[in-house]
């Protein structure tokens, strides 16, 4: 009886470590297998040769389905692995491939090959770029330019001018550009449309038609895009009337709390108080913004003069009501949000002081008050 008992106890222990041992093995292959896995991923979502950026002229043929070009593009040392960039191409939603030559390289990371393939354009390495910061003029966007190519800064303004050009953007850029941008009072009639961003370029000598275009299609792409979002359906007050907010008094009215911000949260205010200003009736108050003197007298000051107030051109808002014909300056999309969502507010005024800090007022005896504690220290 004990030497059965024994017996079906060693098998038993036999048994509880054989399992041991198997379930050890699996373990360690399900380990290994997920480590080969991860590699074998990685490896095909690396770029084939970061360091080698020769590119070489690839054809890619009418209607080739994503197995052909996947299978086309590891044949020829593009990419690692076909079967990887094919789950790329569908994961991320790559379906529409044009056909025709392409010069790619085994630097490339699967997302450039396959925008390059999706937008029809051939890769190149950046060469250079051009950073327009927020609130930068016509003017002063010319001088970033030509500083970083070889078009001067009078070609450049002289090519936001062309009436041809313009019409054509229009045509490209549908509902963007309006005909308010030919005014007689406009003073440039794409300012405010170039969108400040940084720019990367991979010609050597961009037109300034092509770097133009560029910032054309980012205001498209954001400001627009924001603006479309609401369906037209933007107004504002003048006088007590409504009246419908195009893009154009949107980028207009931005383009001024642009330039009077000095601090992102300060910028819903600042919209408020223009709108309250405009919104007044039967006869609304100027919107009293000195950025729009100075763009009127052209000049860049730290501080505007009482005799600059005097200046006669519809740009000045101490002497005419409303919005300027146009935009002052490119507006950042901070600056567009708070246009179009802005605080609610009874202020009417407002002022920054030395440190640069804005103060509100609800009366022109507070505006008078901060205006003494915080400006002429009376």
């Amino acid at each position: 009886m004990n030497n059965n008992f024994n017996e079906v106890e060693k098998a038993r222990s036999f048994s509880s470590i054989l399992s041991l041992i198997i379930i050890g093995v699996l373990s360690i292959v399900l380990i290994l297998l997920a480590l080969w896995m991860f590699f074998y991923v990685k490896s095909g979502l690396s770029p084939a040769d970061k360091g080698n950026t020769k590119t070489k002229e690839i054809e890619i043929a009418q209607g080739a389905s994503s197995t052909q070009i996947s299978e086309q593009l590891e044949k020829e040392g593009i990419i690692n692995n076909a079967t990887i960039f094919k789950l790329f191409l569908k994961f991320n939603n790559y379906n529409d491939y044009k056909s025709g030559q392409y010069d790619l390289s085994p630097s490339m990371t699967l997302d450039d090959i396959a925008k390059s393939m999706e937008e029809g354009e051939v890769y190149k390495p950046v060469l250079f770029q051009i950073a327009i910061p927020e609130g930068y003029t016509i003017e002063q966007i010319a001088k970033k330019v030509a500083d970083k190519t070889n078009i001067t800064e009078k070609d450049f303004i002289n090519k936001t001018k062309d009436k041809a050009f313009i019409k054509s953007l229009q045509k490209e850029y549908k509902g963007m550009i309006s005909d308010d941008v030919f005014g007689k009072s406009v003073k440039f009639p794409l300012e405010g449309y170039l969108f400040p961003a940084t720019y990367d370029f991979t010609e050597e000598k961009p037109s300034a038609e092509t770097v133009i275009k560029k910032m054309i299609e980012a205001t498209y792409n954001n400001s627009y895009a924001k603006y479309k979002s609401l369906n037209n359906q933007m107004t504002y007050t003048f006088e007590g009337d409504s009246k419908k907010m195009s893009f154009h008094d949107l980028l207009t009215l931005s383009s001024m709390v642009e330039r009077e911000a000095t601090s992102l949260a300060d910028r819903a205010k600042i919209a408020s108080v223009f709108y309250n200003r405009m919104e007044i009736a039967p006869t609304s108050m100027p919107l009293q913004t000195d950025p729009t003197v100075l763009y009127a007298l052209g000049e860049h000051k730290s501080r505007t003069m009482y005799e600059d107030l005097e200046v006669d051109s519809p740009y000045n808002t101490y002497k005419n009501k409303g919005l300027t014909p146009g935009p002052i300056a490119a507006p950042g999309i901070q600056s567009i949000d708070s246009v179009i969502e802005p605080a609610t507010s009874d202020y009417l005024y407002f002022l920054a002081d030395k440190e640069g800090k804005n103060h509100f007022a609800t009366t022109l005896d507070e505006h008078n008050e901060n205006k003494a504690k915080y400006i002429t220290n009376e």
